[in-house]
């Protein structure tokens, strides 16, 4: 018998005269149908939750997010027991539906609040139908239906700003007593662009002491799935409410002083720079977004820090997934059928489960490089992101933004494969992030549904933001391919791009570029397909070659 269960108390089956089923996206003893009340106190409410392994196996999820989900598991399962509720924990290997079905046979109908998730949504609504979940509203959201139907909901494409002006007044925050916006504008995203260039510290991040239950679920992990990809580290596994409390702490003193002038900054020196890093404690429900949206707005911070962070929670968060629910995932629009065949997973050979008919306005084909999964691709930028997801499960969201999904972009990665891999490897990462934020905004696959264009760039961008092409193989002024590839993108899709006022300047300058040097794109472009898709990385003479004319690949008609 391990340590948790030797922990996990037996239980008094007689006194229970509630059993809700706490799924793993609402570990938090404060929102939910399982708070006490005083005809009800906690050792009336018993608590199911579910570690089962087919979960698991249904994607390559890193290494460090499994752990991170099933540590905070069994220590939220620790922690209810401790206040009072008697707990069950089951393991299994069926499907969530499978397990509480049996449950339900047992107890009758369970208590339940709305999953996130949609696939965990579609796969309970045959129980929540006939009433054997009794399910209510998920109370960690800060904005329902009606506000974000009132501020944009008929009015396709929809945007963020609307909506994000909305929350802030139906909740007042950062709101006059006259109703307008502190400082005088709702986005101070203007000031938020600086490049760090070391001249402020950056803060060191925490760690936090794995107890036995900690060391036991690394080493579960590892054991039963070290064939997934990347690796855990227990020592950056905040898994009990304390170390989640601890890791809001640093983020509110450390990280949020100086998170606004440099939210949009990467660094090889550093992975985080002054980001929070409580995107998976929030997912968790560890860490709720009232509350952390309350103590910005009341700390001692300038104006830019509160308000760049409260437009990601309050503003950004609940947009994307209004916008998923909406949407139903992004199921309706253009379809492209996706194969559930085994892909490329760094060691994971199981098939993916069957995606929903993805959107993919841009048409793109090429399947996602090995380089995202760890191999060499050549490019530094790349390079040092990928291995920081490989390593921590984790990067902030500009490398996200404007280097992984920019790159696959350019590419032309199906949107849905790039997505997946997120979805797989990210620590915060659900389908209601990931489609949003992926499928929709980072690969321009729904069109201007929620975006006003593609969020693509060249090598100046990543030069003047980032400082990974100091040690790049690539000169960024002479041998780096990103901007011929980003040309190459605008040529290859501009009668997408006709009308778009957001895109009238480079479509202008694109018509400027000489015929040889847009030939030239598209051969560099060709180029990298080839050469990644071999899972060898590019080289400096690849890129001449092709620039001249003289490489192997040549592109397709359509390019």
């Amino acid at each position: 018998m391990g340590v948790f269960r030797k922990a996990l108390k037996p239980v008094d089956m007689d006194g229970v005269e509630r059993w809700c089923y706490v799924h793993v996206d609402q570990l938090n003893l404060d929102v939910g149908p399982w708070r006490p009340t005083p005809e009800r106190p906690r050792s009336a409410i018993g608590l199911i939750l579910i570690e089962t392994s087919w979960k698991a196996n249904q994607r390559p999820y890193h290494q460090q997010k499994l752990a991170l989900v099933l540590t905070n598991l069994r220590h939220f399962a620790l922690e209810a027991q401790e206040a009072g509720h008697p707990v069950i924990v089951v393991h299994d290997d069926r499907p969530y539906e499978a397990v509480l079905e049996a449950h339900v046979e047992t107890f009758g109908p369970l208590h339940a609040m709305r999953w996130a998730e949609r696939e965990t949504r579609l796969a309970l609504e045959p129980l929540e139908a006939r009433g054997a979940l009794m399910v209510e509203e998920h109370g960690g959201w800060l904005t329902d239906r009606a506000l974000f139907d009132r501020s944009v909901g008929d009015k396709r494409p929809w945007r963020m700003d609307a909506f994000y002006r909305e929350a802030r007044k139906a909740h007042r925050i950062l709101i006059t007593e006259e109703g307008k916006p502190v400082g005088g504008k709702w986005s101070l995203d203007a000031e938020n662009r600086l490049p760090w260039d070391g001249a402020v510290p950056l803060p060191e991040v925490p760690t936090y002491a794995p107890d036995a239950i900690t060391l036991e679920v690394a080493a579960m992990v590892e054991s039963t799935y070290g064939h997934h990809p990347g690796r855990v580290t227990p020592d950056d596994l905040p898994a009990s409410a304390a170390d989640a409390e601890r890791a809001w702490r640093w983020a509110l003193e450390e990280a949020m002083p100086w998170f606004g002038p440099y939210e949009d900054a990467m660094t090889v020196q550093h992975r985080s720079l002054f980001h929070t890093r409580i995107a998976t404690l929030l997912n968790l429900g560890r860490l709720q977004p009232g509350r952390v949206v309350h103590d910005v707005e009341h700390a001692d911070l300038a104006l830019n820090c509160k308000e760049g962070f409260i437009r990601q929670v309050l503003g950004w968060r609940e947009f994307i997934r209004h916008v998923h629910e909406a949407t139903n995932g992004f199921t309706e629009g253009v379809h492209v059928a996706m194969s559930t065949s085994s892909r490329p997973a760094a060691g994971w050979e199981g098939a993916w489960p069957e995606a929903p008919t993805s959107v993919d306005a841009l048409g793109d084909d090429v399947p996602l490089p090995v380089a995202y999964w760890g191999a060499p691709s050549g490019l530094a930028c790349l390079d040092d992101v990928t291995t920081a997801v490989m390593e921590d499960g984790w990067t902030h969201h500009i490398p996200r933004l404007m280097v992984l999904a920019n790159l696959g972009t350019l590419i032309g990665v199906r949107p849905r494969e790039l997505t997946d891999w997120f979805w797989a490897m990210f620590t915060d990462a659900y389908d209601w992030v990931v489609e949003p934020n992926v499928l929709a905004m980072g690969t321009y696959a729904t069109g201007p549904l929620m975006s006003t264009k593609p969020y693509v760039c060249g090598t100046p961008y990543l030069k003047r933001m980032g400082d990974a092409c100091k040690d790049c193989a690539f000169s960024p002024s002479s041998t780096c391919p990103i901007s011929d590839l980003y040309w190459a993108f605008l040529a290859r899709h501009a009668p997408l791009f006709d009308g778009n006022i957001r895109m009238a300047m480079p479509m202008r300058t694109l018509a400027k570029r000489a015929q040889e040097k847009r030939e030239a794109d598209a051969r560099v472009h060709a180029t990298v397909v080839d050469v990644l898709s071999q899972g060898r990385p590019l080289t400096p003479e690849d890129v001449k070659a092709a620039r001249a004319g003289k490489a192997a690949v040549e592109p397709s008609p359509a390019q």
